[in-house]
This record gives structure tokens, sequence and C-alpha cells, in this order.
């Protein structure tokens, strides 16, 4: 369940956009075909995280997407999420899993394989490696090769997530991994046509990993 689930996984980004935009645009990524919601608000409150992870659980359920919480366990926990996402900066993968218990999905950030292995042993689920490309959401995160990220999959043995900079123009460098699906952000989330930009996406995705699985 999970590696179809990562297909086409939106990271949100609600950056100059009202609440009501904001749902909208993640309500259409849903109608269209994206396969998990990952709420990601760096500058949001507890309380307005909270609200905002509220209102979008609504939404995910009405299409049966599941709803993973960057970050933060207590949101996770409060809206009876799916599961988090936890980067470097975070609580350790373990204390993360005992947190949440064995039954939500717990990703995690890895750049490196070691940082891989350690967060299986450790409870992940899914890895998210990046950022693949440059990326304007976190300016000055260093980009991790693609050769890095094709280890990273065949020596943890868990579904992997490509995350940073990626987009319609250039997921085809993706071609020849073993990913289980693409993480998207800005490509989505600032499209002028969420709808038809989301099914763009995920015939792509899709496409890559029919391809991969005929390989293997």
């Amino acid at each position: 369940m999970i590696e179809e689930a990562l297909t086409l996984y939106l990271v949100t980004n609600s950056d100059g956009l009202s609440d009501e935009a904001f749902i909208e645009k993640v309500e259409q990524a849903c109608q269209n075909g994206v396969t998990l919601v990952q709420l990601r608000e760096k500058k949001a409150s507890t309380q307005e995280f909270y609200q905002k992870a509220l209102a979008i659980k609504k939404v995910t359920d009405k299409y049966h997407v599941p709803l993973i919480i960057n970050d933060r366990v207590d949101v996770c926990l409060a809206v009876d999420a799916d599961g988090v996402h936890i980067g470097d900066d975070e609580l350790p993968v373990d204390v993360t899993r005992r947190l949440i218990g064995p039954d939500k999905w717990l990703g995690v950030s890895a750049k490196t394989v070691k940082r891989a292995l350690e967060a299986k042993e450790q409870g992940a689920d899914h890895l998210g490696v990046g950022a693949i490309f440059p990326t304007k959401t976190k300016e000055n995160a260093p980009t991790t090769d693609i050769s890095i990220l094709q280890e990273i999959i065949h020596t943890s043995q868990l579904p992997v997530v490509a995350i940073g900079g990626i987009k319609e123009d250039n997921m085809y460098k993706l071609n020849e991994t073993d990913i289980s699906g693409v993480a998207i952000v800005s490509d989505i989330m600032q499209a002028d046509d969420v709808a038809k930009k989301t099914q763009d996406l995920k015939k792509q995705i899709v496409s890559i990993k029919e391809k991969n699985h005929h390989d293997n």
C-alpha cells in the first residue's frame, strides 16, 4: 500500500495563498491523481498548523488520499493523520516511531546510505531522498546525485521518494531509477491549472514506474 501511495506525493506550500485558495489547490490535486499529501507548514504557529491540518484532512479523507504531517508528531496525533515525515533536525527516528506507534507511517529524509540504513533500523517505512535538483523551497539544500539515490534504494530496500526541484520538464532524468514515487511542491502548488498539471505529472511518474517494474 505504501508503494502505491508514494507514486505522486504532494508536499504543500501555502506561501502567498489564502486558506481558501490553498485548500482548493490541494483538493484539485487530490481529485486529479495525487496519491499522498504531506502538509508542510514551516511558518505556522501550532494552532494555525493544527487548524490547517484539520481542514486538509477533510479533503484527503474525502478522496481517500493518505495525509502525512511534516515534522510535527503532535499535530499528526492531534488530527489522527496517517503518519509523519521527519528530517535531520527533528526527533530521532526511533523516538518518533515510539511516539506515533506501530501503525502510522513514518517517512524519513535521507541524503546518504548511512542515514538511510539507520532510519530503516529505527523504524522508517519509507525514505525521502534529495534535493535531486536545485529547489527554491530549500534554497541552500545541497543536491543529491541520482547515483546516490539509486544506491540508497538498493541498499535500504525501502520505498524511496525522490524530492527537490522535480518538475514535469525534468522528471525524465529519473527514468532509469527504481523510485517508488516523486514528491512535488511548486510544480503543483504554483500551477495555474492544478488539475491538468497533476494529471500530466501522474502519467509521467506512472510511466517511469511501469517501465522500471517491467525492466526488473
